[in-house]
């Protein structure tokens, strides 16, 4: 077997041409030392870095600096690696990229979830970059996204709305309707962040999503006192009656509501509202703030 010998700003390199024959070897040579004429020398190690080498990168990040979206970066990685998975890193080209694009859009993917995806390979060769694994950070393709929504609710819609919705899940969605927090945030509120004495629900630094604590005067609003008032009666209720303790705010039987995508989709069918989303009122909260003349 042949091997070559060559150095790099002080560096020997020692490299297998994997061949037998000795103008294999020349060749490997020349190449690696035009790579090193353009200053993009790319030696062996660069070339063993896999598809699933930026994968875990990607996600050790996400776990050591503790970010709140690492579910969905594992799911982009598993459509991703669905077409990447045996290329090493060099052979994800920008042509290759855009055909993964042209194929995710061939199936009727969103251009945002695209993007998101095409956004973690991206990630994936930074990384790489920064970690001394590669010579250089290929370009990444990206995707025009043209998916802003304007969906608001006017009063008399969102009292349809309640209507329809089940009995567990009216008080979840009007704390939505009247706060614009997110769905995550409400979903794991517990009493403990509920200050009755002082009339403010409080989000602790670090349990938002850009970890900023967050709090909502909510004595201001009459509306708003009963709602928490009334779910406070019925959890009160449900612990007496079952002798557990419930520190969700929003529950159904004391435990969390889970999937509401079912009850919220015929709810929003039966009005004749079917593409709204939950997230149409935090638009809509700003909107009626602004409209209260409460400052941004």
């Amino acid at each position: 077997m042949w091997w070559i010998r060559f150095s790099h700003r002080g560096r020997v390199y020692r490299e297998s041409s994997r061949s037998t024959e000795r103008r294999d070897a020349v060749r490997l040579l020349r190449k690696r030392v035009g790579e090193i004429g353009r200053g993009k020398l790319i030696g062996p190690d660069a070339e063993k870095v896999t598809f699933d080498d930026l994968k875990q990168l990607v996600l050790t990040d996400y776990r050591v600096n503790g970010r709140k979206s690492g579910r969905r970066a594992k799911i982009a990685f598993t459509r991703l690696e669905e077409f990447f998975g045996l290329y090493r890193a060099l052979e994800i080209t920008p042509d290759r990229i855009k055909v993964y694009i042209e194929v995710r859009q061939k199936a009727g993917m969103r251009a945002a979830t695209i993007q998101y995806e095409v956004t973690m390979l991206k990630r994936g060769f930074t990384l790489a970059f920064e970690a001394g694994k590669l010579p250089n950070r290929p370009h990444v393709p990206s995707v025009e996204v043209r998916n802003v929504r304007a969906g608001f609710f006017e009063e008399g819609e969102f009292q349809e709305l309640l209507k329809h919705l089940p009995a567990y899940v009216t008080g979840f969605v009007e704390f939505l309707y009247l706060t614009g927090w997110r769905l995550g945030e409400v979903l794991t509120l517990t009493w403990s962040q509920v200050d009755f004495r002082a009339g403010v629900v409080r989000l602790e630094p670090g349990t938002t999503k850009n970890d900023e604590g967050r709090s909502f005067p909510y004595a201001v609003l009459p509306r708003m006192e009963s709602v928490l008032r009334q779910q406070r009666e019925l959890t009160t209720k449900l612990e007496h009656e079952t002798g557990q303790i419930v520190p969700l705010v929003f529950h159904r039987d004391g435990k969390p509501l889970g999937d509401l995508r079912g009850p919220w989709k015929r709810a929003c069918t039966a009005i004749e509202l079917p593409t709204r989303i939950m997230h149409d009122f935090r638009r809509t909260a700003v909107r009626n703030l602004e409209r209260a003349g409460v400052p941004r």
